[in-house]
């Protein structure tokens, strides 16, 4: 089979590997003509992915896998077409869908009939039948669900773990009508392996939710669960630090109770997930009242660490603070909707001189972000700890000469490492 991966980011690359490890020839599409580039020499274009590297090698040099910039024409000799393009919503929470019409509408000047189109990109409800089967019917000047079938099959991979994610959780699909649906179902039968999960209710595999509408809420109802959930957490922590209560204890007990899961609290979560999908979801429902203070409650949580530190250190005005992270979590070389960008102007607000360090990138790559790198073992006076990277884990208050107070925003640092420094941690008792 041929396949076209129209989009080569940090789930898109993966997936053409996968398939193409699976034996297929893919044909993968980006706008990055250096990307692309990259691809056809074998060489990952970013860091961080396990196996990525060695897959992409091996099916580059067996010729599964070639890249292009032309996605018409790649889409012209495929069978199925795989659409990871971003979607992002702006400042009003209204989804941007400028990159996905145009993707859409290169792939529908290439489409024939027989062809399978899966979006994998996470969408409003609605999004997969109102908006991009009429586009693609439009321009191709076929009809959708009779002469090729359209799908929506949400990516559920964390960055990072993509390949072993691929294989431990079903695979959701559902189409426009039965027969796309049908059709989807037995592309992703040919290009994925599962894990053995005794634990599901159903046999882990290719999983039919009925319609494209049943699969994109799947994936908005556990984005937005995890939000809510997130937020109760960080609201538990907040009423902690006042009650000299140790939230981790606390949320660790409550977990012990089946069916509980309590997430631990911290500085708002980022990524293209947590912060982006609860906000699709609001489009379609904007009555819901608690997925929208869960939203404003995550985003407030980086201004609340910057308030402890305010307070440790007796005031930020003329001190020079150290954000520890870039990246929106560890490990993992990815800023979009990171919380340092809310932490940083916080901090600036507060009349802070600010410096930011991340192990993940060069000291050009933080000055094009618009921020002043911090070499690690100058003088500061307060830390703030935004992304967990395992090289922060071992740090201690010989890493910071002059530092007076320190803010854990992950729980990833040990405060005996600190003895002498405030050292504050979000949710836990002040000694």
């Amino acid at each position: 089979m041929k396949i076209a991966v129209v989009a080569l980011g940090k789930i898109g690359l993966p997936l053409a590997v996968q398939f193409a490890n699976k034996g297929h020839h893919v044909i993968g599409c980006d706008v990055n003509q250096n990307t692309v580039d990259m691809i056809n020499a074998g060489t990952e274009p970013f860091p961080g992915e396990a196996h990525l590297g060695e897959y992409l090698k091996k099916v580059v040099a067996s010729g599964h896998l070639r890249a292009t910039t032309q996605t018409t024409a790649a889409v012209e000799e495929c069978d199925a077409v795989v659409v990871v393009v971003p979607l992002f919503v702006d400042e009003e929470g209204v989804p941007d869908f400028g990159w996905m019409d145009a993707a859409t509408q290169d792939i529908a000047k290439g489409l024939k009939a027989g062809t399978l189109v899966s979006y994998e990109t996470t969408l409003p409800v609605g999004t997969t039948r109102n908006r991009f089967a009429p586009a693609l019917e439009k321009i191709s000047g076929l009809s959708a669900g009779v002469d090729f079938h359209i799908v929506f099959s949400p990516e559920r991979v964390l960055t990072g773990r993509v390949f072993a994610d691929l294989r431990k959780y079903p695979k959701l699909v559902g189409g426009i009508n039965d027969e796309s649906t049908q059709a989807g179902i037995a592309f992703y039968d040919k290009v994925l392996d599962f894990d053995d999960r005794p634990d599901l209710q159903e046999k882990n595999g290719v999983w039919n939710l009925g319609s494209c509408e049943a699969s994109e809420m799947a994936k908005l109802a556990e984005t937005t669960y995890r939000d809510v959930n997130i937020a109760l957490a960080n609201q538990f922590a907040i009423f902690a630090e006042t009650a000299n209560i140790d939230i981790a204890k606390v949320i660790a007990a409550s977990n012990s109770q089946p069916f509980s899961h309590i997430h631990q609290p911290g500085i708002a979560v980022g990524g293209h997930c947590i912060p982006i999908y609860p906000r699709f979801y609001l489009w379609n429902h904007p009555e819901a009242t608690v997925v929208r203070a869960a939203r404003e409650a995550n985003a407030a949580m980086p201004a609340h660490a910057v308030s402890l530190l305010d307070t440790a250190i007796g005031g930020l005005k003329g001190k020079e603070v150290a954000v520890l992270g870039i990246s929106y979590r560890g490990g993992v070389k990815e800023s979009a909707f990171s919380g340092v960008f809310p932490t940083v102007s916080a901090l600036k607000q507060a009349g802070a001189r600010v410096l930011v360090h991340d192990p993940m990138y060069s000291d050009a790559e933080i000055t094009q972000l618009g921020f002043t790198p911090y070499a690690m073992g100058g003088k500061v006076d307060g830390v703030v700890l935004q992304a967990d990277h395992a090289e922060y884990k071992t740090l201690t208050s010989q890493s910071f000469p002059g530092v007076k107070a320190v803010v854990d925003g992950r729980r990833a640092m040990k405060s005996s490492n600190f003895p002498g420094v405030e050292f504050r941690v979000i949710g836990a008792a002040v000694s």
